[in-house]
Protein backbone atom coordinates (compact mmCIF):
# COMPACT_ATOMS: atom_id res chain seq x y z
CA UNK A 1 0.00 0.00 0.00
CA UNK A 2 1.46 3.16 -1.10
CA UNK A 3 2.30 5.54 2.05
CA UNK A 4 1.68 9.20 1.90
CA UNK A 5 1.89 12.02 4.02
CA UNK A 6 -2.37 12.02 4.44
CA UNK A 7 -2.58 8.39 5.42
CA UNK A 8 -6.09 7.45 4.96
CA UNK A 9 -8.30 6.28 8.05
CA UNK A 10 -10.12 2.95 7.57
CA UNK A 11 -13.78 3.05 8.84
CA UNK A 12 -15.28 -0.05 7.14
CA UNK A 13 -19.25 -0.67 7.40
CA UNK A 14 -20.38 -3.08 10.28
CA UNK A 15 -22.89 -3.82 8.14
CA UNK A 16 -21.54 -4.57 4.73
CA UNK A 17 -24.28 -6.34 2.03
CA UNK A 18 -24.40 -9.76 2.68
CA UNK A 19 -22.33 -12.67 0.48
CA UNK A 20 -25.91 -13.89 -0.74
CA UNK A 21 -27.39 -10.38 -1.59
CA UNK A 22 -23.86 -9.22 -3.59
CA UNK A 23 -23.59 -12.76 -5.56
CA UNK A 24 -27.40 -12.20 -6.64
CA UNK A 25 -26.52 -8.42 -8.12
CA UNK A 26 -22.98 -9.86 -9.43
CA UNK A 27 -24.60 -12.27 -11.37
CA UNK A 28 -26.16 -9.26 -13.60
CA UNK A 29 -24.62 -6.34 -12.54
CA UNK A 30 -24.69 -4.08 -16.00
CA UNK A 31 -22.54 -0.73 -16.21
CA UNK A 32 -22.85 1.98 -12.89
CA UNK A 33 -26.34 0.24 -11.76
CA UNK A 34 -24.70 -0.79 -8.08
CA UNK A 35 -22.18 -0.05 -6.17
CA UNK A 36 -20.54 -1.34 -3.12
CA UNK A 37 -20.24 -1.50 0.21
CA UNK A 38 -17.19 1.51 0.84
CA UNK A 39 -15.91 5.12 -0.62
CA UNK A 40 -13.09 6.99 0.30
CA UNK A 41 -13.28 10.38 0.93
CA UNK A 42 -10.62 13.60 1.31
CA UNK A 43 -11.38 16.71 2.08
CA UNK A 44 -9.71 20.33 1.01
CA UNK A 45 -9.37 23.71 1.96
CA UNK A 46 -7.65 26.48 2.24
CA UNK A 47 -6.64 26.58 5.30
CA UNK A 48 -5.96 22.94 6.22
CA UNK A 49 -5.03 21.57 2.45
CA UNK A 50 -5.66 18.13 1.78
CA UNK A 51 -6.48 16.30 5.36
CA UNK A 52 -9.32 13.69 6.91
CA UNK A 53 -8.42 10.86 4.59
CA UNK A 54 -11.17 8.19 5.26
CA UNK A 55 -12.04 4.75 3.82
CA UNK A 56 -15.90 4.88 5.08
CA UNK A 57 -19.30 3.18 4.46
CA UNK A 58 -21.15 4.09 0.97
CA UNK A 59 -23.51 6.84 1.48
CA UNK A 60 -25.90 9.35 0.76
CA UNK A 61 -23.79 13.06 0.77
CA UNK A 62 -25.35 16.37 2.03
CA UNK A 63 -25.25 19.42 0.29
CA UNK A 64 -26.09 23.34 0.70
CA UNK A 65 -28.62 24.31 -2.12
CA UNK A 66 -25.84 27.09 -2.32
CA UNK A 67 -23.18 24.74 -2.83
CA UNK A 68 -20.91 26.34 -5.68
CA UNK A 69 -20.97 22.99 -7.96
CA UNK A 70 -24.91 22.73 -8.53
CA UNK A 71 -24.34 26.71 -10.01
CA UNK A 72 -21.04 26.75 -11.71
CA UNK A 73 -20.22 23.55 -12.45
CA UNK A 74 -16.77 23.00 -11.19
CA UNK A 75 -16.36 19.28 -11.02
CA UNK A 76 -14.05 16.81 -12.43
CA UNK A 77 -13.67 13.07 -12.56
CA UNK A 78 -11.87 9.72 -13.99
CA UNK A 79 -12.59 6.27 -14.48
CA UNK A 80 -10.35 3.10 -14.91
CA UNK A 81 -10.75 -0.46 -13.76
CA UNK A 82 -9.82 -3.02 -11.45
CA UNK A 83 -9.27 -6.39 -13.44
CA UNK A 84 -9.66 -10.44 -11.51
CA UNK A 85 -5.80 -11.67 -12.18
CA UNK A 86 -5.20 -14.89 -13.56
CA UNK A 87 -4.11 -16.26 -9.57
CA UNK A 88 -7.35 -14.82 -8.30
CA UNK A 89 -5.11 -11.22 -7.22
CA UNK A 90 -6.61 -8.31 -8.03
CA UNK A 91 -4.87 -5.50 -10.31
CA UNK A 92 -5.81 -2.20 -11.87
CA UNK A 93 -4.87 -0.81 -15.01
CA UNK A 94 -2.73 2.41 -15.73
CA UNK A 95 -3.91 4.10 -12.59
CA UNK A 96 -0.91 6.49 -12.57
CA UNK A 97 -2.60 8.14 -16.28
CA UNK A 98 -5.28 8.80 -13.99
CA UNK A 99 -3.35 10.35 -11.28
CA UNK A 100 -1.72 12.35 -14.01
CA UNK A 101 -4.84 13.23 -15.90
CA UNK A 102 -6.75 14.42 -13.43
CA UNK A 103 -4.57 16.77 -11.85
CA UNK A 104 -4.49 18.36 -15.31
CA UNK A 105 -8.40 18.53 -14.98
CA UNK A 106 -8.03 19.77 -11.99
CA UNK A 107 -5.68 22.78 -13.22
CA UNK A 108 -7.93 23.89 -15.53
CA UNK A 109 -11.00 24.04 -13.52
CA UNK A 110 -9.10 26.07 -11.00
CA UNK A 111 -9.30 23.48 -8.47
CA UNK A 112 -6.99 21.99 -6.16
CA UNK A 113 -4.43 19.38 -7.98
CA UNK A 114 -4.28 16.05 -5.46
CA UNK A 115 -0.82 14.51 -4.97
CA UNK A 116 -0.76 11.86 -7.66
CA UNK A 117 0.54 9.04 -4.77
CA UNK A 118 -2.73 10.07 -2.49
CA UNK A 119 -4.89 9.66 -5.49
CA UNK A 120 -3.37 5.94 -5.75
CA UNK A 121 -3.55 5.52 -2.06
CA UNK A 122 -7.26 5.94 -2.35
CA UNK A 123 -7.49 3.36 -4.94
CA UNK A 124 -5.90 1.04 -3.55
CA UNK A 125 -7.45 1.49 0.23
CA UNK A 126 -10.94 1.05 -1.86
CA UNK A 127 -10.17 -2.04 -4.04
CA UNK A 128 -8.23 -3.82 -1.16
CA UNK A 129 -11.39 -3.50 1.17
CA UNK A 130 -13.99 -4.53 -1.87
CA UNK A 131 -12.27 -7.70 -2.96
CA UNK A 132 -15.19 -9.55 -2.80
CA UNK A 133 -16.55 -7.07 -5.73
CA UNK A 134 -14.53 -7.84 -8.30
CA UNK A 135 -15.94 -10.44 -10.83
CA UNK A 136 -14.23 -13.11 -11.94
CA UNK A 137 -15.02 -13.03 -15.78
CA UNK A 138 -12.37 -11.76 -18.54
CA UNK A 139 -14.61 -9.50 -19.73
CA UNK A 140 -16.22 -7.80 -16.32
CA UNK A 141 -14.23 -5.83 -13.68
CA UNK A 142 -14.78 -3.31 -10.60
CA UNK A 143 -15.48 0.03 -12.14
CA UNK A 144 -13.72 2.91 -10.20
CA UNK A 145 -14.99 6.32 -10.58
CA UNK A 146 -12.72 9.31 -8.39
CA UNK A 147 -13.94 12.37 -8.50
CA UNK A 148 -13.76 16.26 -6.96
CA UNK A 149 -16.37 18.80 -6.65
CA UNK A 150 -16.28 22.22 -4.72
CA UNK A 151 -18.28 22.02 -1.57
CA UNK A 152 -18.28 25.89 -0.75
CA UNK A 153 -21.81 27.13 -0.41
CA UNK A 154 -21.55 30.77 -1.89
CA UNK A 155 -22.97 32.10 -4.84
CA UNK A 156 -20.26 33.95 -6.51
CA UNK A 157 -18.16 33.54 -9.81
CA UNK A 158 -14.38 32.07 -8.38
CA UNK A 159 -12.95 29.16 -7.46
CA UNK A 160 -14.61 27.17 -4.30
CA UNK A 161 -12.45 27.25 -1.35
CA UNK A 162 -13.07 24.11 0.05
CA UNK A 163 -13.27 20.80 -1.89
CA UNK A 164 -13.94 17.07 -1.96
CA UNK A 165 -12.69 13.81 -3.51
CA UNK A 166 -14.16 10.77 -3.32
CA UNK A 167 -13.62 7.19 -5.05
CA UNK A 168 -16.74 5.22 -5.31
CA UNK A 169 -16.69 1.55 -7.26
CA UNK A 170 -19.51 -0.36 -9.44
CA UNK A 171 -18.71 -4.05 -10.42
CA UNK A 172 -19.26 -3.81 -14.51
CA UNK A 173 -20.09 -7.05 -16.56
CA UNK A 174 -19.57 -7.69 -20.43
CA UNK A 175 -20.61 -4.48 -22.52
CA UNK A 176 -21.21 -6.74 -25.27
CA UNK A 177 -23.43 -10.03 -23.35
CA UNK A 178 -24.95 -11.13 -26.52
CA UNK A 179 -21.51 -10.66 -28.34
CA UNK A 180 -19.28 -7.84 -29.79
CA UNK A 181 -21.83 -5.53 -31.81
CA UNK A 182 -20.91 -3.22 -34.59
CA UNK A 183 -22.32 0.19 -33.56
CA UNK A 184 -23.81 2.89 -35.60
CA UNK A 185 -22.67 6.47 -35.64
CA UNK A 186 -23.95 10.04 -36.63
CA UNK A 187 -21.69 12.43 -37.52
CA UNK A 188 -22.72 15.65 -36.06
CA UNK A 189 -22.40 18.71 -37.93
CA UNK A 190 -24.74 20.66 -35.51
CA UNK A 191 -23.15 20.32 -32.27
CA UNK A 192 -19.62 20.74 -31.16
CA UNK A 193 -18.32 18.80 -28.35
CA UNK A 194 -14.89 21.35 -27.95
CA UNK A 195 -13.40 24.08 -28.95
CA UNK A 196 -9.34 25.09 -28.86
CA UNK A 197 -8.76 27.14 -25.48
CA UNK A 198 -11.59 25.16 -23.83
CA UNK A 199 -12.55 22.31 -21.76
CA UNK A 200 -12.04 19.43 -24.07
CA UNK A 201 -9.06 18.04 -22.84
CA UNK A 202 -10.01 17.94 -18.96
CA UNK A 203 -12.82 15.73 -17.93
CA UNK A 204 -15.16 17.58 -16.36
CA UNK A 205 -18.66 16.98 -15.87
CA UNK A 206 -19.58 19.88 -17.97
CA UNK A 207 -18.31 18.68 -21.15
CA UNK A 208 -20.72 15.57 -20.74
CA UNK A 209 -24.27 17.54 -19.68
CA UNK A 210 -23.13 19.41 -23.34
CA UNK A 211 -22.81 16.39 -25.26
CA UNK A 212 -26.09 14.45 -24.38
CA UNK A 213 -28.18 16.71 -27.08
CA UNK A 214 -26.37 15.74 -29.93
CA UNK A 215 -26.51 11.92 -28.56
CA UNK A 216 -30.48 12.67 -28.30
CA UNK A 217 -29.89 13.62 -32.10
CA UNK A 218 -27.83 10.66 -32.78
CA UNK A 219 -30.70 8.40 -31.54
CA UNK A 220 -33.11 10.15 -33.53
CA UNK A 221 -31.18 9.49 -36.77
CA UNK A 222 -31.40 5.62 -35.44
CA UNK A 223 -27.61 5.57 -34.74
CA UNK A 224 -25.98 4.18 -31.58
CA UNK A 225 -23.79 6.85 -31.50
CA UNK A 226 -23.00 10.65 -31.86
CA UNK A 227 -19.06 11.15 -33.47
CA UNK A 228 -18.02 14.93 -33.41
CA UNK A 229 -16.14 17.22 -35.66
CA UNK A 230 -13.43 19.91 -34.97
CA UNK A 231 -15.26 23.67 -33.89
CA UNK A 232 -13.39 25.29 -36.27
CA UNK A 233 -13.82 23.59 -39.62
CA UNK A 234 -16.20 20.78 -39.32
CA UNK A 235 -14.08 18.95 -40.93
CA UNK A 236 -11.87 17.04 -39.14
CA UNK A 237 -12.87 13.45 -36.89
CA UNK A 238 -12.28 14.19 -32.99
CA UNK A 239 -13.81 11.81 -30.98
CA UNK A 240 -16.84 9.27 -30.64
CA UNK A 241 -19.25 9.94 -27.93
CA UNK A 242 -16.96 9.67 -25.02
CA UNK A 243 -14.41 7.63 -26.69
CA UNK A 244 -11.55 8.05 -29.14
CA UNK A 245 -11.80 6.68 -32.94
CA UNK A 246 -8.82 4.48 -34.42
CA UNK A 247 -8.81 3.69 -38.40
CA UNK A 248 -7.39 0.70 -39.89
CA UNK A 249 -5.87 0.79 -42.86
CA UNK A 250 -4.21 -2.60 -43.43
CA UNK A 251 -1.45 -3.09 -41.57
CA UNK A 252 -2.40 0.58 -40.06
CA UNK A 253 -3.76 1.94 -37.45
CA UNK A 254 -4.52 5.56 -37.14
CA UNK A 255 -5.96 7.95 -34.62
CA UNK A 256 -6.78 11.92 -34.79
CA UNK A 257 -4.06 13.79 -33.44
CA UNK A 258 -4.61 15.32 -29.97
CA UNK A 259 -5.59 18.85 -30.49
CA UNK A 260 -6.08 20.29 -27.40
CA UNK A 261 -10.05 19.76 -27.74
CA UNK A 262 -9.84 15.86 -27.61
CA UNK A 263 -9.49 13.99 -24.26
CA UNK A 264 -6.69 12.29 -24.32
CA UNK A 265 -7.73 8.90 -23.44
CA UNK A 266 -5.87 6.26 -21.87
CA UNK A 267 -7.20 3.12 -23.77
CA UNK A 268 -6.41 5.43 -26.87
CA UNK A 269 -2.52 6.05 -25.76
CA UNK A 270 -2.20 1.95 -24.69
CA UNK A 271 -3.62 0.82 -27.86
CA UNK A 272 -0.76 2.43 -29.43
CA UNK A 273 1.94 0.65 -27.94
CA UNK A 274 -0.15 -2.57 -27.64
CA UNK A 275 -0.58 -2.29 -31.56
CA UNK A 276 3.39 -1.91 -32.12
CA UNK A 277 3.87 -5.08 -30.10
CA UNK A 278 1.57 -6.59 -32.37
CA UNK A 279 3.24 -4.96 -35.56
CA UNK A 280 0.96 -3.02 -36.96
CA UNK A 281 2.16 0.67 -37.72
CA UNK A 282 0.18 2.94 -35.31
CA UNK A 283 0.67 6.91 -36.05
CA UNK A 284 -1.77 9.33 -34.88
CA UNK A 285 -2.75 12.17 -37.92
CA UNK A 286 -5.55 14.49 -38.86
CA UNK A 287 -8.61 12.01 -40.71
CA UNK A 288 -11.29 14.27 -42.42
CA UNK A 289 -14.62 13.12 -42.61
CA UNK A 290 -14.75 13.29 -46.34
CA UNK A 291 -11.49 11.02 -46.34
CA UNK A 292 -13.22 8.62 -43.98
CA UNK A 293 -16.21 7.98 -46.21
CA UNK A 294 -14.13 8.06 -49.83
CA UNK A 295 -11.98 5.55 -47.72
CA UNK A 296 -14.30 3.42 -46.80
CA UNK A 297 -16.16 3.34 -50.16
CA UNK A 298 -13.04 2.73 -51.91
CA UNK A 299 -11.53 -0.24 -49.92
CA UNK A 300 -8.81 1.57 -48.42
CA UNK A 301 -10.38 1.91 -45.18
CA UNK A 302 -11.63 -1.90 -43.89
CA UNK A 303 -12.24 -0.91 -40.09
CA UNK A 304 -13.17 1.36 -37.51
CA UNK A 305 -13.22 1.40 -33.99
CA UNK A 306 -13.57 3.08 -30.63
CA UNK A 307 -11.94 2.73 -27.77
CA UNK A 308 -12.26 3.88 -24.00
CA UNK A 309 -12.56 2.50 -20.53
CA UNK A 310 -15.96 1.12 -20.33
CA UNK A 311 -16.07 -1.13 -23.62
CA UNK A 312 -12.21 -1.49 -24.44
CA UNK A 313 -12.63 -1.85 -27.99
CA UNK A 314 -15.74 -1.34 -29.82
CA UNK A 315 -16.03 -1.19 -33.42
CA UNK A 316 -17.82 1.02 -35.66
CA UNK A 317 -20.22 -0.43 -38.65
CA UNK A 318 -22.12 1.79 -40.11
CA UNK A 319 -22.01 5.91 -40.49
CA UNK A 320 -24.49 8.24 -41.09
CA UNK A 321 -24.41 11.70 -41.82
CA UNK A 322 -26.61 14.70 -43.48
CA UNK A 323 -24.20 14.55 -46.40
CA UNK A 324 -24.50 10.61 -46.94
CA UNK A 325 -24.56 7.05 -45.61
CA UNK A 326 -21.68 4.68 -45.52
CA UNK A 327 -20.38 1.35 -44.18
CA UNK A 328 -17.40 0.39 -42.84
CA UNK A 329 -16.04 -3.00 -44.14
CA UNK A 330 -18.88 -5.65 -44.43
CA UNK A 331 -20.44 -3.97 -41.07
CA UNK A 332 -18.82 -6.67 -38.91
CA UNK A 333 -16.14 -6.57 -36.74
CA UNK A 334 -13.03 -6.87 -38.38
CA UNK A 335 -9.77 -9.20 -37.55
CA UNK A 336 -7.40 -5.95 -36.51
CA UNK A 337 -10.06 -4.75 -34.54
CA UNK A 338 -10.37 -7.68 -32.56
CA UNK A 339 -6.90 -8.77 -31.82
CA UNK A 340 -6.23 -5.54 -30.68
CA UNK A 341 -9.59 -5.99 -28.08
CA UNK A 342 -8.30 -9.50 -26.85
CA UNK A 343 -4.60 -8.23 -26.52
CA UNK A 344 -5.46 -5.86 -24.50
CA UNK A 345 -8.10 -7.65 -22.43
CA UNK A 346 -5.47 -10.15 -21.65
CA UNK A 347 -2.61 -7.95 -20.67
CA UNK A 348 -5.73 -6.13 -18.43
CA UNK A 349 -6.64 -9.80 -16.72
CA UNK A 350 -3.22 -11.05 -16.73
CA UNK A 351 -3.39 -13.83 -19.37
CA UNK A 352 -0.73 -11.88 -21.48
CA UNK A 353 2.83 -10.75 -19.44
CA UNK A 354 2.47 -7.09 -18.36
CA UNK A 355 5.69 -5.45 -20.74
CA UNK A 356 4.83 -2.32 -20.13
CA UNK A 357 4.48 -2.19 -16.00
CA UNK A 358 0.49 -1.33 -17.12
CA UNK A 359 -0.82 -3.49 -14.17
CA UNK A 360 -0.97 -2.31 -10.50
CA UNK A 361 -1.10 -5.05 -8.12
CA UNK A 362 -1.93 -4.35 -4.32
CA UNK A 363 0.67 -4.78 -2.30
CA UNK A 364 3.03 -5.10 -4.83
CA UNK A 365 6.00 -2.70 -5.44
CA UNK A 366 5.28 -1.03 -8.63
CA UNK A 367 7.37 -2.02 -11.76
CA UNK A 368 9.15 0.64 -13.73
CA UNK A 369 7.33 0.17 -17.29
CA UNK A 370 9.02 -0.97 -19.90
CA UNK A 371 10.14 1.42 -23.19
CA UNK A 372 6.64 1.81 -25.38
CA UNK A 373 7.65 2.59 -28.86
CA UNK A 374 7.09 5.78 -29.69
CA UNK A 375 4.08 6.60 -32.07
CA UNK A 376 4.64 7.97 -35.84
CA UNK A 377 3.58 11.79 -35.99
CA UNK A 378 2.45 13.67 -38.53
CA UNK A 379 1.00 13.00 -42.14
CA UNK A 380 0.66 8.82 -42.25
CA UNK A 381 1.47 6.74 -45.89
CA UNK A 382 -1.54 6.85 -48.40
CA UNK A 383 -4.56 9.02 -48.24
CA UNK A 384 -6.03 8.60 -44.47
CA UNK A 385 -5.24 12.28 -43.62
CA UNK A 386 -5.03 14.13 -47.10
CA UNK A 387 -6.79 17.15 -47.56
CA UNK A 388 -10.14 17.72 -49.38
Amino acid sequence: MTTTATPIELKPSAHPLPDAERAVLMADPGFGRYFTDHMVTISWTEERGWHDAQLVPFAPLSLSPANMTLHYAQTIFEGLKAYRQQDGSVAVFRPERNARRFRESARRLAMPELPEELFLAALDALVAQEDAWVPEDRETSLYLRPFMFATEAVLGIRPSRAYQFLVIASPAGSYFPAGIRPLSVWVSEDYVRAAPGGTGAAKCGGNYAASMIAQAQAVEQGCDQVVWLDAIERRWIEEMGGMNLYFVHGDRIVTPILSGSLLPGITRHSLLGVAADLGYEASEARVSVHDWRQDCLEGRVTEVFACGTAAVITPVGQVRSARGDWQVGDGQPGPVTLRLRDALLDIQTGRAPDRHGWMRRLGAAPQPPAATPAPATGQPRGVLARSV
